[in-house]
């Protein structure tokens, strides 16, 4: 019987985090996410050997949902509603490219006004936030993070499908003049393609002032090519970094942060790396994800979704609701199982699932 007016689930972890994807749909064509580029093809190719990593197969991209499909606002508000009522304390919109969908800005205005978020923040690319920026802080939202893998031309290119390194890097710009920090931005490494550029983005955010995130390479690409001799580890990571740079540790209060975290000392700059796969932090993990046509994902490697969009489509009360996402939780996965023979990818991309 399901008494806990909080979402906890069988190993004692109390839900607080939720990342909503509002769109399926990107404007960028990642390699670690959704390779369609000739560069990104060409690096899978080649960035092994046969034996090891065979030619991945041609897989189309992921098939994107009917608008019908998509959650409206009033339906995430509802589901944020509930999910605040039972412990939720941080709302994180992620998509695909959550910019792409139209007046998000309005949606943001809706979940601010909802007592007992404490956290409203935003991912991007960072591609549109110049045309958005002044109308995304006044509806608002606290906080906002940008994808960042490279600062060569040439390289932003082939790691993201798209010649776009000038637009994030002011965007980047334009959300610390308007208040939206502190402003954190994430770069995926990955071995030989952008780990040469971990010290540079470093240095970057030293001379610009924000604070930046490593992560390791994750298997959520849509050409199901990851290979884990392509992780450059937190530990090699932090090497890199501590070669370069004389680093203070940040110790947090917050267990289930994902991110460990240091000062590079005498500058206000902070790096951090984030090792899921090298260092799971499974343990003390308090997410959840809600996608955009609805479905919750207990982990972010979950080969399982929940169906709530049925339920808010038909006469199901919030107490109903509540009771699910409660039954929910309560099956959430100890652990996700990279690098174990029995690993399995999900079938959703990153760009489908939410970061």
């Amino acid at each position: 019987m399901l008494t806990s007016p909080l979402l906890i689930d069988s190993h004692g972890r109390v839900m607080r985090d939720l990342r909503v994807s509002v769109t399926d749909r990107c404007n960028f064509r990642c390699v670690y996410c959704l390779p369609e580029t000739e560069e990104a093809a060409h690096f899978y190719r080649t960035k092994f050997d046969a034996i090891r990593n065979p030619s991945p197969k041609k897989i189309p991209l992921p098939a994107l949902h009917p608008r019908s499909h998509i959650l409206t606002f009033e339906e995430i508000e509802r589901i944020v509603r509930v999910g605040v009522s039972l412990g939720i304390q941080k709302i994180r919109l992620t998509g695909g490219e959550p910019l792409l969908r139209k007046d998000i800005e309005g949606l943001i205005a809706r979940i601010a006004t909802i007592n007992g978020v404490e956290d409203l923040a935003l991912t991007t690319n960072g591609f549109l936030f110049l045309r958005k920026a002044p109308a995304l802080r006044d509806a608002g939202l606290k906080r906002i993070s940008f994808s960042l893998d490279s600062l060569d031309r040439d390289n932003f290119k082939r790691m993201t499908g798209r010649d776009g390194l000038d637009e994030v890097l002011a965007g980047i710009r334009e959300a610390q003049r308007i208040g939206l920090g502190p402003v954190k931005v994430n770069a995926v490494v990955i071995r030989d393609l952008n780990d040469g550029e971990i010290v540079s983005l470093a240095r970057r955010a030293v001379d610009d002032g924000f604070s930046i995130r490593f992560i390791e390479f994750m298997p959520l690409d849509s050409s199901r090519a990851w290979q884990k001799e392509a992780v450059v580890t937190g530990r090699e990571i932090l090497d890199r970094l501590s070669t370069a740079f004389e680093l203070e540790r940040v110790q947090s209060a917050n267990a289930s942060e994902t991110a460990r975290r240091w000062r590079i000392k005498g500058t206000s700059a902070e790096v951090g790396i984030i090792a899921p796969v090298t260092e799971p932090f499974c343990g003390h993990c308090n997410r959840l994800r809600l996608t955009a046509d609805g479905k919750i994902r207990t982990c972010l490697f979950s080969l399982v979704e929940h169906d709530l969009k049925g339920m808010l489509r038909s006469d199901c009360t919030d107490h109903l609701v509540a009771r699910r996402l409660r039954e929910i939780v309560s099956g959430k996965e100890e652990r996700h199982h990279i690098g174990e023979e029995d690993f399995a990818q999900p079938e959703r991309t990153m760009s489908c699932i939410g970061g």
